[in-house]
C-alpha cells in the first residue's frame, strides 16, 4: 500500500511540475509528465501484482479518521478485485504516457505562443490526475471518499476530452459527457446513502451485507445505472462515441481501455457487497448486454470516423462483459456454480483482453489520425503500403476483436459459449430455451463485428489511396510505435496461455463468488489448456507458412503486373468500394429495424432522368429517437414558463421572500402537529 500511496503523489507531483514549466519548455513538461506517470506505474504495480497473487491481504489496507461527521474514516484497502483493475490502469497509464509524449509534440513545436505550451501543460496535468484519480477508486472503501475520486476523475477527463475546444463538436462531446457522468453520479449517491450505516452515518464499506438487507435490490439497480453510464451500458452510453472521438488519441485509448471498465469494477464490487443474487438479476444483465453489443456492433458498421467505430466497438464488448456478469449472476442464483464460474470467467477474462486489443486500436488509429491528419475513412485507404507498421498492428487489433483464433478475445468468448450452452443443458424449463437464444444472438453479434472490422481494414489499409493525405502518410514514430508492439505481443501472449490467466484471475473470481472458481470450473480447465496448444499450433503454422512463402518468394523473385481494369481505361481510386457500400447489405437488410440507418433515395427514372438523390441517417437511434425527443419535449415544456423571468431584480426578490414564508410556515406546520 505504501508504494502505491508513493505512486499517487508521484503523478500528482510530476503533474504539476509539468504545467509549471510547459510555458517555457513544452518538451521538458512533457518528460517530466511521461517519467513521473512511468515511474509511478512501475511502483504501483510491485504491491498490486502481489495482492493478485496472495491472499494475506491484511498488510494492504490503510485506514485514517478524517471528517467523521461526515461519513467516517479514510479507508483504502487492495484486495484480489482492486489488484485486478489497478494492474490495468497502471500498465496501460503507463503505455499511454509514452504513446502520447510523441503524439501531442507535434502539435506544440517552438513556434507556437506560449498559449499553446501552457495548453499541453494542462493536459498534461490533468492526464496524471485522471491516473491517480482512477487508483483511488479502486482503493477506497468510504464512500465519501470514492465520491471525491470519481468526481475527479469525471472533470480530469473532461478537460481531457476538450482538448480541442477551438472545435464546436469537441466542446458539445466535452458536454454530453459531463451530464451524463453527473447524472450518473447522482444515482451513486443515493446508492452509497442507502448503502451507509443508519445508525452511525458512517459511510465505509466493504464487508459484505447481511442477506436480508432491505434495500438490496434499490442498490443493485442503483449500481446497474451509476455505474452502467461509467461503463457506456445501453440505453446510457450516449456520451461515449462522442467524448472517445473528441479526445486525443492516447486519452481515447486510457478511456476505452480503463476508465469505462470502473464501472464494470463498481458493478463487480456492488455485486461482492450484496452477496447472493436475486433470480432475476442475472437474466437482466444478460439482456442489457446483448442489446448493448447487438447496437453497438450494429452501429460501428456504418459510421465514416475511425474513432467512432472503436468507440461503438467498446459499447459492443462492455455488453459482452456485462452478459458474462449476468451468466455468472444467474449461475450463482441457481446454485449452478459452475456455470458461475463460466460467466465470471469469461467476463474477467473479457476485461483484460479487450483494457489490450482497445488500447491497441486506438493507439494505431491514433497513428493514422496523427499522420493523415483526418478520421474520415473515406479519405484513406492504401496504408498497408504507406504505413506498414502501423496497419499490420492495427490488423492484429481489429482480427483480436473480431474473436479469430489464435488470438486472444477468441479465449474469452468460447467462455461465454460455454456458460450459455452449459444453462441451455442444464435447465430443462424455459430458462434453457432462453440460454440458447442468447447463444444465437452471441453468434450474430459476433459475425456482425467481423464484418465490421474486416470493412475497416479493407477500406482504410488495402486499395489506392483516397486522398493526398493517405497516399503521403508516414509511419509511426518508436515512441508511437513501442506501446502498440507491447499490446499487441500481450494479445497473442494471453491468446497462447488463457489457462495461466484464468489461474491468476481465479482470485478475483473466489472473492465476489466466495467459492473456489478453478474447482467448480470441473472440466474446462483442462479444455481451456488444450485450447492454448491449439492457438500455439495455430500460431506455429502460420509461422511455417510465413517462412515457406518467404523462401519460395525469394527463390522465384516478384514481378509488378497490372491488375484487370474491368475494362475501364483509366481507373481511379473513386471506383473502389466505399465504406456505406460494404456494409450496406448487412445495416439496411439483415439488423433489426430499430437499429437500421433512414434512408432516403430518389433513383433515376425515364430514358432522360433528372437528378437523383441518395441519403442516408446514421445517427444513434437511442440518442436521435429517444434523448433528442425526450429533451425537446422538456425544453418546450419549460419555455411556457418564460414569463417567470423578467429581468427585474425586485421581482426576483419577492420570488425570494415569497419562498422563505413557506418554508417557514411548513415548519411552524410541522412543528404544530408533532406536538
Amino acid at each position: 500500500m505504501t508504494l502505491l500511496l508513493w505512486a499517487i503523489g508521484l503523478l500528482l507531483g510530476s503533474g504539476m511540475a509539468a504545467l509549471l514549466v510547459s510555458r517555457k519548455s513544452p518538451i521538458l513538461a512533457t518528460r517530466l509528465a511521461i517519467g513521473g506517470v512511468v515511474i509511478g506505474c512501475l511502483l504501483g504495480l510491485v504491491p498490486a501484482s502481489a495482492a493478485l497473487y496472495d491472499w494475506g491481504i491484511g498488510a494492504n489496507a490503510l485506514s485514517e479518521e478524517w471528517m467523521t461527521e461526515l461519513g467516517g474514516s479514510l479507508r483504502l484497502r487492495l484486495d484480489p478485485l482492486s489488484a485486478f483493475f489497478a494492474i490495468l490502469i497502471l500498465g496501460i497509464s503507463a503505455l499511454a504516457a509514452v504513446y502520447g509524449g510523441e503524439y501531442m509534440l507535434p502539435r506544440n513545436d517552438a513556434g507556437q505562443s506560449k498559449t499553446a505550451n501552457k495548453k499541453l501543460g494542462f493536459a498534461w496535468f490533468f492526464f496524471n490526475v485522471l491516473v491517480a484519480s482512477m487508483l483511488l477508486v479502486v482503493l477506497a472503501r468510504n464512500g465519501l471518499l470514492f465520491l471525491v475520486a470519481w468526481e475527479i476523475m469525471a472533470l480530469a477527463s473532461y478537460f481531457l476530452v476538450t482538448y480541442e475546444s477551438e472545435r464546436e463538436d469537441v466542446c458539445r462531446a466535452g458536454w454530453i459527457y459531463l451530464v451524463a457522468t453527473h447524472l450518473g453520479t447522482a444515482f451513486l449517491l443515493i446508492f452509497f446513502v442507502l448503502l451507509g450505516d443508519t445508525e452511525t452515518g458512517s459511510l465505509d464499506f466493504g464487508i459484505p451485507l447481511a442477506g436480508d438487507h432491505p434495500a438490496r435490490t434499490a442498490l443493485f439497480l442503483l449500481a446497474v445505472v451509476g455505474f452502467g453510464t461509467k461503463a457506456g451500458l445501453v440505453p446510457f452510453h450516449v456520451w461515449l462515441p462522442e467524448a472517445h472521438a473528441a479526445a486525443p488519441s492516447h486519452v481515447s485509448a486510457l478511456m476505452s481501455a480503463v476508465m469505462i471498465k470502473l464501472g464494470i469494477y463498481g458493478l463487480l464490487r456492488t455485486i461482492y457487497l450484496l452477496g447472493t443474487p436475486e433470480p432475476w438479476w442475472g437474466p437482466t444483465l444478460m439482456i442489457i448486454g446483448l442489446v448493448g453489443g447487438l447496437l453497438g456492433i450494429s452501429q460501428a458498421l456504418y459510421q465514416r470516423d475511425l474513432k467512432r467505430v472503436l468507440a461503438y466497438s467498446s459499447i459492443e464488448n462492455i455488453g459482452l462483459i456485462t452478459l458474462g456478469i449476468g451468466i455468472g449472476l444467474w449461475g450463482w442464483s441457481a446454485d449452478q456454480m459452475g456455470i458461475a464460474a463460466l460467466g465470471f470467467a469469461g467476463a474477467i477474462l473479457h476485461i483484460w483482453n479487450h483494457a489490450l486489443m482497445k488500447g491497441l486500436m486506438f493507439f494505431a488509429a491514433g497513428g493514422v489520425v496523427h499522420s493523415t491528419g483526418t478520421r474520415d475513412m473515406e479519405k484513406l485507404g492504401g496504408l498497408i503500403k504507406t504505413m506498414p507498421w502501423t496497419a499490420t498492428l492495427l490488423i492484429v487489433g481489429a482480427a483480436a476483436l473480431a474473436a479469430l483464433p489464435p488470438l486472444n478475445a477468441f479465449v474469452s468468448e468460447w467462455l461465454l459459449y460455454l456458460g450459455l450452452l452449459r444453462a441451455g443443458l442444464d435447465f430443462p424449463d424455459s430458462r434453457g430455451l432462453g440460454a440458447l437464444l442468447a447463444v444465437g444472438m452471441l453468434a450474430t453479434i459476433g459475425g456482425l463485428t467481423a464484418v465490421c472490422f474486416v470493412r475497416l481494414l479493407g477500406i482504410a489499409c488495402l486499395g489506392t489511396a483516397r486522398s493526398d493525405e493517405a497516399r503521403h502518410a508516414h509511419d509511426a514514430g518508436p515512441a508511437m510505435r513501442l506501446p502498440m508492439l507491447i499490446l499487441a505481443s500481450l494479445c497473442i501472449a494471453s491468446g497462447v496461455l488463457p489457462l495461466v490467466l484464468i489461474t491468476v484471475f481465479s482470485r478475483v473470481m473466489n472473492q465476489i463468488l466466495g467459492a473456489d472458481a478453478l474447482a467448480n470450473l470441473d472440466s474446462t480447465g483442462a479444455s481451456v489448456a488444450v485450447l492454448g496448444w491449439v492457438q500455439l499450433a495455430i500460431w506455429a503454422a502460420i509461422g511455417c507458412s510465413a517462412a515457406l512463402l518467404w523462401r519460395l518468394v525469394s527463390k522465384s523473385g516478384t514481378a509488378a503486373h497490372g491488375t484487370w481494369d474491368c475494362g475501364f481505361a483509366a481507373p481511379t481510386a473513386r471506383m473502389q468500394y466505399t465504406g456505406r457500400s460494404f456494409a450496406e447489405i448487412m445495416a439496411e437488410r439483415l439488423l433489426p429495424l430499430p437499429f437500421r440507418p433512414r434512408v432516403s433515395r430518389t433513383g433515376p427514372q425515364g430514358l432522360f432522368p433528372g437528378q437523383s438523390s441518395f441519403q442516408a441517417d446514421c445517427s444513434d437511434p437511442v440518442t436521435e429517437r429517444g434523448y433528442v425527443w425526450l429533451f425537446q419535449r422538456v425544453g418546450n415544456a419549460c419555455m411556457r414558463l418564460w414569463w417567470v423571468q423578467h429581468g427585474t431584480i425586485n421581482l426576483y426578490l419577492v420570488y425570494l421572500m415569497v419562498l422563505i414564508f413557506l418554508g417557514l410556515a411548513w415548519m411552524t406546520v410541522r412543528t404544530w402537529v408533532l406536538l
